[in-house]
């Protein structure tokens, strides 16, 4: 785990050589919005809400019934029995995403030199639907036990533990524990990663947390969204906004040295450029809505760290948490940052849920692939921007100016984070993806 300053990026005296350039080389995405990059693209592309009733468990009962499921998904195709009894859906869906980003990426799934490869995820709730289980045998089946995985199956590290031993990095691994900004923090550390010497990191991250207990958990916040129509409960920066909907899955990335890269021809989604990251040193809770200047501070620790002004970024990538005092608190700090013109914002977390630290994962993977598709996407939503929320929402596509884009996310209680990234130049018309 790393600290919450803000600490290291380009120009930071933390140590990394500034001339050490990293770049995303893989993608893997298991969401709501389809397995694989082509799927998240065409959701995103073409608005399409992916979200609907619970199905993972029996929501009757709950305030909340609506969810971003991963539907389709079989874990069989992606891990082995053994590793499938052992671990949690988070972290099958961590397994699956990896392996895709690996395959994206042209990487074998074994890393050659293990000691030149490691992995840094986020996490937030663990192995949910795993410790449900074994909880409810301990107090309500007839051996009143557990399985002799629960004590690592739940665990936040597991994912980042099974994914070492399975692909054998051995190089300086880890988990950040954010919550939302985790998702974008682990991208961070990743770089800094690369810049001290080790060409592959392994980042990003995958959430389920979609249990009839990880769901009591969200609901005590008083954020999530009650609305029993999945087409209109979850509406970031919306006048109807109401609260979120909880999602699984997320996406991960092959995070690379540039030379290492261009060495063996590997084709480049872009540059993590820059960083940055703040607290607010509050709990998140019923009266609360997320400090706007320290949040501010964040997005301006990333631009300045990157060398970008902020004119010269073509997109936004919010964290959108469609609660009213957040969803304005978050404007304001955006128009700290950009004055009154500020960039395109776009966000879609309207259709797919919101999956924590996948999500903002999740965020990343949609502004490399936009980059990618020379396409900046609409936002799928706001419909009627509430007052406050009056942002330039990217109401049809088009094409990149700069190629710069700043994604955003804020975890419960406190965190914030920005990362700046700079897209490739896109593929000659006509040439193979």
């Amino acid at each position: 785990m790393t600290a919450r300053d803000g600490a290291s990026g380009a120009g930071d005296p933390a140590g990394e050589p500034p001339t050490v350039r990293a770049v995303v080389t893989g993608i893997g995405v298991v969401a709501p919005s389809g397995i694989g990059v082509d799927a998240h693209w065409r959701t995103v592309a073409d608005g399409t809400r992916r979200t609907g009733p619970i199905t993972l468990f029996d929501p009757a009962g709950y305030p909340t019934r609506v969810a971003g499921e991963v539907t389709g998904f079989d874990p069989t195709g992606y891990a082995d029995a053994r590793q499938l009894v052992q671990t949690d859906r988070w972290t099958h869906l961590g397994f699956a995403a990896t392996r895709l980003a690996l395959a994206d990426a042209g990487l074998p799934e074994r890393a050659p030199d293990p000691y030149g490869w490691a992995v840094t995820l986020a996490s937030s709730s663990g192995g949910n639907l795993f410790g449900q289980r074994e909880l409810q045998r301990l107090w309500g089946g007839p051996t009143r036990s557990v399985g002799a995985y629960q004590s690592i199956a739940w665990f936040y590290a597991a994912s980042v533990g099974q994914l070492s031993i399975h692909h054998q990095f051995k190089g300086p691994s880890g988990v950040l524990v954010a919550e939302a900004a985790g998702g974008l923090d682990s991208l961070a550390h990743a770089v800094r990663t690369v810049r001290r010497g080790t060409p592959v990191v392994i980042a990003g991250a995958t959430e389920c947390p979609l249990s009839p207990y990880a769901l009591a958990c969200q609901l005590r916040s008083g954020l999530l969204s009650d609305v029993a129509d999945p087409a209109a409960a979850y509406r970031p920066f919306d006048r109807a906004a109401g609260g979120y909907v909880p999602a699984e899955g997320g996406a991960v990335f092959v995070v690379e040295e540039l030379g290492h890269a261009l060495a063996r021809g590997a084709r480049v989604y872009g540059e993590v450029t820059g960083w940055g990251a703040t607290h607010d040193a509050v709990h998140t809770g019923p009266d609360t809505a997320g400090d706007p200047v320290t949040y501010a501070r964040a997005m301006r620790l990333a631009l300045r760290r990157s060398g970008v002004t902020s004119d010269e970024v073509d997109l936004v990538v919010p964290d959108a948490l469609g609660v009213p005092r957040y969803d304005r608190s978050e404007a304001a700090a955006l128009r700290t940052v950009f004055g009154d013109r500020p960039p395109p914002v776009s966000t879609h977390k309207s259709l797919t849920g919101r999956a924590h630290q996948g999500g903002s994962a999740l965020d990343v993977a949609t502004a490399l692939l936009a980059f990618h598709h020379d396409t900046l996407p609409a936002s799928a939503g706001p419909a009627d921007p509430a007052p406050g929320c009056e942002l330039d929402f990217l109401r049809a596509p088009r094409q990149p100016r700069s190629r710069v884009a700043l994604v955003c996310a804020r975890g419960f209680d406190g965190f914030n984070s920005a990362l700046v990234l700079r897209g490739a130049p896109p593929a000659p018309r006509g040439a193979a993806d």
